[in-house]
């Protein structure tokens, strides 16, 4: 069944604040493999004017992400999230995410629709941090293919 269009701007509450740490930072860019010392040195980080380490630019991924479930877990949209296969993902920033930040996202649905069966959901995060000064803007594409036929 296809995704209710007046679901389309549709505004989440913002999350709790996330605390950005260094430690998980860091922890990132080993997992992804990415080696570049200002996310992992904090001298490095100051040597190019940052306050402390950064992300890594798809770390707040796992902030908006986790923020989504808000819309993915609501009952009155019935996505049927078994069925979900992630289609795409991209960011804008205004700055880096910054060890130490606390952060919280605001999630929108921005578009809803049904191509061949499928219902495409896109879905907006806003991240801002605690003095309220947005950080990066981040769009979530989720597909839920469409049910086989018996």
């Amino acid at each position: 069944m296809a995704l209710d269009q007046s679901f389309v701007g549709r505004t989440y509450p913002p999350t709790e604040p996330y605390e950005v740490g260094r430690e998980k930072i860091r922890e990132f860019a080993r997992a992804v493999g990415d080696t570049n010392p200002v996310y992992t040195d904090t001298e490095a980080a100051k040597a190019l004017g940052y306050p402390d380490v950064i992300a890594p630019p798809t770390f707040v991924f796992s902030l908006t992400f986790q923020a989504a479930g808000q819309v993915i877990e609501d009952p009155q949209l019935g996505l049927d999230y078994s069925r979900v296969v992630h289609g795409d993902q991209k960011f804008a920033y205004a700055r880096p995410l910054r060890a130490g930040d606390r952060l919280t996202v605001t999630s929108v649905i921005e578009g809803i629709k049904s191509m061949a069966g499928n219902d495409i959901l896109d879905i907006r995060g806003e991240v801002h941090d605690e003095a309220g000064e947005h950080v990066v803007t981040a769009w979530t594409k989720l597909v839920a293919r469409a049910a086989e036929e018996g």
